[in-house]
């Protein structure tokens, strides 16, 4: 499998904080063992960055209520591992290249509701901003470990 010849796919994340600052994350339903993540996806044909995230945020938590703080000024990018590509995104992509943003939930949390149309989380918590990389896959590590700081930056 010729991994570099793949694009990467344009995606979303979205960085939901409470009011004490901690970051929501859900455990994966495709990947049970003990790894969580934020809200992302994939941007559809000709949709507005900031609509995708609301969009996505909303498929996989039923999350609406939220304050969008912060645009990061950064794509940031990732590459699968082998043993997953061609198995992923139907094989189209070798990893995903992400706008995220930084928003407030103003919600209640019984507006989070992980059993949605088509379900991605099985689980869902409340972290530390301090803990994100601990929690992801390795091939995302990166990215989480660089969210972690724009996160900090901009909540201290």
């Amino acid at each position: 499998m010729k991994s570099k010849k793949l694009p990467l796919r344009i995606g979303v994340g979205a960085i939901v904080l409470n009011y004490d600052n901690l970051v929501f994350v859900g455990k994966r339903k495709d990947n049970p063992i003990d790894k969580w993540q934020m809200p992302q996806g994939g941007v559809e044909k000709n949709e507005n960055l900031l609509n995708a995230m609301k969009r996505e945020l909303y498929e996989e938590t039923s999350i609406k209520s939220i304050k969008v703080l912060k645009e990061l000024d950064n794509w940031l990018s990732y590459e699968l591992p082998v043993e997953l590509l061609g198995k992923i995104w139907k094989g189209r992509f070798r990893g995903q290249k992400q706008k995220w943003f930084i928003v407030k939930f103003t919600g209640s949390e019984n507006e989070i509701n992980l059993n949605t149309k088509y379900p991605e989380f099985i689980e869902w918590k409340w972290i530390n901003i301090d803990q994100l990389p601990d929690v992801i896959v390795d091939f995302k590590k990166n990215v989480y470990q660089e969210l972690k700081e724009e996160i900090k930056k901009f909540v201290n």
